[in-house]
């Protein structure tokens, strides 16, 4: 799918998550791939419970977008898009089981260990976070092999003990004994940061871009990062359930730290000002071809739900 500029920001939004829910819709189907020997019933429909339930997909929506800076948001970008929101959506389910931020609702709806039991969930989440890594590194997906292996070892470390997983024991630890700013920053550029980073790189590493332009992208992802998360926590300390669609008022709670709970909301609301500034100005040399990335940098830091 490729992209459309004269699309308003929230059609353009909408418009790759249908292409990205499609396109999984069909990867978690219950036809077998080489070397599957069976895709028991229930962990499938839980997985597609996970999954298919709506959500905004901007982590796939930045990746895409990235991409067609490079001209390259074909269908190989869509399965890489499509394996990272995988990813996303195992640490979801995982993270919303009781011995994590025990959540009973995700997007609206009961979440995965609700719906089925825990034990299912864990499986859910294993599966989507393997299943990731096949859909990249199968054939299926028209890449260099070299660009192909590339995408796979980056996903792991944003993934991985260095990145998002290792940011989540941050953020459990944290509840423990609060840690300072920088902490809070390290383990919030790990949890929520790292996959966004790797959205936005994926997109320059598909577009076969210069190192210079995959810095540029990478760095641009880091500033986003930071601006999801402080948003997020904006959004857990003043609104409420049935806008978010998942509890509200949790980080206070479970006495977790957040730059918010440290400096205060009007702070934050600053903070975020700079942060879009930042992420936009980084987009300069890509001129007006990066105006999609600027709007979904404001999206970030306003969204209300």
């Amino acid at each position: 799918m490729k992209a459309n500029p004269e699309l308003d920001f929230e059609t353009a939004l909408a418009q790759r998550a249908l292409a990205v829910e499609t396109m999984l819709d069909r990867l978690l189907g219950s036809a077998l791939s080489d070397g599957e020997i069976n895709r028991p019933p229930e962990l499938l429909a839980a997985i597609r419970h996970g999954v298919l339930n709506g959500g905004k997909r901007l982590r796939p929506f930045l990746l895409m977008e990235s991409a067609a800076l490079f001209d390259a948001d074909g269908e190989a970008a869509l399965r890489v898009a499509a394996a990272l929101e995988c990813v996303h959506c195992y640490s979801l389910i995982h993270d919303d089981l009781p011995a994590m931020d025990d959540d009973d609702l995700r997007r609206g709806q009961p979440t995965v260990h609700r719906a089925f039991n825990e034990a299912t969930a864990i499986l859910a989440g294993d599966s989507l976070l393997t299943y990731a890594f096949d859909i990249i590194a199968d054939e299926a997906t028209e890449l260099a092999a070299q660009t192909r292996a590339e995408l796979v070892l980056r996903l792991a470390r944003a993934s991985g003990i260095g990145g998002m997983a290792g940011g989540q024991a941050l953020d459990l630890a944290a509840a423990r004994a609060r840690p300072d700013e920088a902490g809070i920053v390290t383990l919030q550029a790990m949890k929520t940061g790292a996959l966004i980073r790797f959205a936005c790189e994926a997109g320059a590493m598909i577009g076969s871009a210069s190192r210079t332009e995959r810095d540029i992208l990478a760095e641009f992802g880091s500033a986003i990062g930071l601006a999801f998360q402080l948003a997020d926590d904006l959004l857990d300390a003043t609104s409420n359930a049935t806008v978010l669609g998942k509890a509200a008022g949790k980080d206070k709670e479970a006495g977790k730290a957040t730059l918010v709970d440290m400096h205060g909301v009007d702070w934050a609301r600053t903070q975020l000002t700079g942060l879009v500034r930042q992420a936009t100005e980084l987009l300069a040399p890509f001129e007006a071809r990066a105006d999609r990335l600027r709007q979904a940098a404001i999206f970030v830091a306003s969204r209300t739900f």
